[in-house]
């Protein structure tokens, strides 16, 4: 007779189809964001006329920064309606109102058209974009751990990171092309719409994707660590307490990492006064580099648990960040400046497959959409738009151009204490049986 786990494994119909539809939203909105970032000095002269550059642009980051503060409330709202609706339904709903955020944002008219209108509109449109991201990524991951096979968990997972990383990169081409062949004043007029829209083209592409995946909400977990009483998921979550904690310190850790290698281009040309080209090449193929990397990492997890490889993985980038910055000071070429930062940026994702896994693994399922949605969006929110401001005030009030490596090593440190203190979560490696699934599932 087949074992209770052999059933479960063989149960799942995930399918290639089935991850780049869950993954297509998370992609977009990564797609978005750089887009937004990339041309925020041409949305800022459509929507924020002021009496210097400086404060149009500013007024436009401000806008850009709005998102963040929704980002956390959309966790709430559409990760509950996961847990209670389903995985699919939230996944829906998430992508639609990302649509019409990336199709608002290509065609409200400009503030000489509609006067104050367009920059409020601008503004919503920002805050829904938020609010969708802040649902999309506790709902798709929660779809991707429960639809995988549990041997591949891992793996499957880590395709959320590597389809941010994909996301990235078409924005940055698209970006360079429009740039390329376009004389400044058309990419000021229109040109910077028509990379939202080249966006939007993917919507209806996945909603359709969409409809077609299987729900996982209701389906038994393969390894559960729940008893057979339901508390309350307001309960269910206090008794999660210190999981949230340390997930919250991890995400803020990596989210420093990722938003400091977002920095190169800047740091490149304020501070170490080379081409603004060094920092693109140095941010676009360490992004490149991530994508296998993170799905090795994922891959590895599968095997020798999520502990090790966080644990491990991030031990190895926090050596690396002092020699590497201080090598690039050193030597002050764009091949130092290149080979660093590109190595130094890949090694930083090698964990985020695997810890995404073992963080919605140690959710129980009926709060896992909103559990890891609100872990994800509170340390987004709290330092995705803070960690510039922190590295240009380190440079400024310190005049080292190490100041960066320091506020990096810090966070990877405290990352490193939080990532030692996770208990173990992959079914590998775990003592449970996966046996007494159907009795404790949550």
């Amino acid at each position: 007779m087949e074992s209770a786990a052999g059933q479960l494994r063989g149960r799942s119909s995930l399918r290639g189809h089935h991850v780049a539809a869950a993954t297509i939203g998370n992609a977009l909105e990564f797609y978005d964001f750089l887009t937004y970032a990339f041309f925020s000095i041409q949305i800022g002269h459509a929507f924020f006329p002021a009496q210097s550059a400086y404060g149009s642009l500013m007024l436009s980051l401000a806008t850009f920064g709005a998102g963040f503060v929704t980002r956390p409330i959309g966790a709430f709202f559409i990760g509950n309606y996961s847990d209670r609706a389903g995985r699919r339904p939230a996944m829906m709903l998430c992508f639609m109102l990302i649509g019409f955020a990336i199709v608002g944002m290509a065609l409200i008219p400009t503030y000489a058209q509609i006067g104050i209108a367009a920059p409020i509109l601008a503004v919503i449109a920002r805050m829904l974009q938020g609010f969708s991201l802040g649902g999309e990524i506790g709902s798709n991951t929660a779809f991707l751990l429960e639809a995988a096979p549990i041997e591949k968990r891992g793996l499957v997972v880590s395709w959320q990171g590597a389809s941010q990383n994909l996301a990235l990169i078409a924005g940055g081409l698209v970006g360079v092309l429009l740039t390329a062949v376009l004389p400044p004043a058309a990419l000021d007029a229109y040109g910077w719409r028509i990379a939202f829209l080249i966006g939007a083209v993917a919507v209806p592409f996945g909603l359709w994707m969409r409809t077609n995946l299987p729900e996982t909400l209701h389906e038994p977990e393969p390894v559960a660590a729940t008893p057979v009483l339901k508390p309350t998921r307001l309960r269910q979550a206090c008794t999660r307490w210190r999981i949230i904690a340390l997930g919250l310190v991890i995400l803020a850790s990596g989210t420093i990492a990722n938003y400091t290698f977002s920095y190169l281009v800047t740091y490149a040309q304020a501070t170490l006064h080379m081409s603004a080209r060094a920092g693109f090449i140095a941010e676009t193929i360490g992004y490149m580099l991530g994508i296998p990397v993170i799905l090795l990492g994922g891959l590895l997890s599968d095997k020798h648990g999520r502990w090790a490889i966080n644990v491990g993985g991030n031990l190895v980038f926090l050596v690396m960040i002092y020699p590497t910055f201080s090598w690039i000071i050193a030597a002050r070429s764009e091949f130092a400046f290149i080979a660093g930062m590109t190595v130094l940026n890949a090694v930083s994702m090698f964990i985020w497959g695997s810890f995404y896994a073992g963080l919605a693994e140690s959710l129980p399922k009926s709060i896992r959409g909103s559990g890891f949605g609100i872990i994800y969006s509170v340390s987004i929110a709290a330092f995705g738009g803070t960690t510039q401001l922190v590295a240009t005030w380190l440079i400024h009030v310190t005049g080292s151009a190490m100041a960066p490596a320091w506020y990096l090593m810090g966070a990877a440190a405290v990352g490193q204490i939080a990532l030692m203190l996770m208990a173990e979560s992959a079914p590998a490696r775990t003592q449970r049986a996966p046996q007494l699934a159907p009795l404790l599932s949550s």
